[in-house]
């Protein structure tokens, strides 16, 4: 193979497929990383990202990861999974980036890896966890934070994937629960920013945190987009809430059913973002938005029977965090953590990190299946179940 003319063609690509961005858009040759990395000259930096994510372990996860609804995959199939949500993230982000002229490949990276560090059970299974790291002293839990340490340090055996500043950065920085009108790139971020951040979040200092490129910014609002309208299809389908139940000027503005609120709220971001360093949505429908995540908070996330597998999980999380914690001290080498975990990772790995943040980092990576398993061989049938 001539591998001067191949290297010849990709640099012409590169160039080539830059060409209709926005001024805004992050360029492939912006992209760096914190270890020097072998370029293929078939993908640019951020499509390397993209398929080192899509072949983690941790991705292969998702599929068995609740969204919002707990327990109820084991009997209803097509209920939100995480494996769904990380999808819609993904081709909300793309059509939206696609009209605003920035990087679809380092939208697509971001949009796949945000959710890679979320426990099993959802919103419920991290905070159950967060209460059992700030027990063992290691701090709280935030499953954007535990994301860039499964890419940083648990895949590939403990060695992590070695991703660009951009994606790791855009993964630390989506958060779709915390509403904004406007996101503008805090554009200046650097390795020390998101490690000084890092700290203080597991402190429980909150933080005013955006991403570094709008990819990230578009990333993020696409998150809320992609589970506000999904969490009350979900919710109907369970017998949860009735449609009719959504606040009537919210329906009359946004939509009534996920399909109108997404379309909805991506042409208000299109509109409100074109040509612009920011993504944005107008206030009104912001206001909208807002009101309906408000809603959702009442009337589906605090509803009695969420309520009630919250307690089944939070009880079983401090049983199973003190086990294994118990299983590392007296070397239990048959114990799931070393067999499943410990076993699997490199000399680095090990002697990095404490016993707490080892069994940390077993737990988050768990399906829901495998918690209920591990549960189950831990305590008596019917204990929580």
């Amino acid at each position: 193979m001539n591998k001067d003319r191949f290297t010849k063609l990709f640099e012409e690509f590169v160039v080539r497929s830059s060409e209709h961005y926005s001024k805004y858009a992050c360029r492939n040759q912006q992209a760096h990383r914190l270890e020097l990395d072998d370029n293929c000259f078939v993908r640019t930096e951020f499509a390397i990202d993209r398929d080192r994510i899509l072949h983690s372990g941790a991705y292969r996860r998702y599929q068995g990861k609740t969204q919002v609804f707990s327990f109820t995959n084991m009997f209803d199939e097509e209920t939100s999974n995480r494996s769904l949500h990380t999808t819609y993230v993904s081709q909300i982000s793309r059509t939206i980036a696609n009209m605003l002229g920035l990087n679809l490949e380092l939208v697509e990276s971001i949009a796949l890896g945000h959710d890679l560090g979320h426990p099993p059970f959802g919103h419920d299974g991290e905070v159950a966890l967060s209460k059992s790291c700030e027990r063992a002293g290691i701090g709280k839990f935030h499953h954007n934070i535990q994301s860039l340490h499964v890419v940083d340090h648990i895949s590939r055996k403990g060695k992590g994937l070695n991703l660009t500043f951009q994606v790791r950065d855009g993964i630390i920085s989506h958060d779709g629960e915390v509403h904004n009108q406007i996101l503008i790139p805090q554009r200046d971020k650097t390795e020390e920013d998101i490690q000084n951040y890092i700290k203080l979040r597991k402190e429980g200092t909150e933080q005013k945190w955006m991403p570094a490129t709008l990819e990230g910014c578009v990333v993020r609002i696409s998150d809320t987009i992609a589970y506000i309208g999904q969490d009350i299809e979900d919710a109907i389908r369970l017998k949860i809430m009735k449609r009719s139940e959504i606040p009537k000027d919210c329906a009359e503005h946004l939509g009534n059913t996920n399909s109108e609120i997404i379309d909805t709220l991506v042409k208000s971001v299109i509109l409100n973002s074109y040509d612009k360093d920011q993504v944005a949505f107008d206030e009104e429908i912001s206001y909208y938005l807002h009101k309906l995540k408000k809603f959702n908070y009442k009337r589906i996330y605090t509803d009695k029977n969420v309520k009630k597998a919250r307690e089944k999980i939070d009880r079983s999380m401090e049983v199973l965090f003190d086990q294994y914690i118990e299983d590392i001290k007296e070397n239990n080498v048959n114990s799931k953590i070393f067999v499943h975990f410990l076993n699997r990772k490199g000399k680095s790995y090990h002697n990095r990190f404490r016993d707490s943040e080892i069994v940390r980092d077993f737990i988050a990576t768990m399906t829901d299946r495998y918690y209920n398993e591990e549960v189950k061989s831990y305590l008596l049938p019917g204990s929580f179940y």
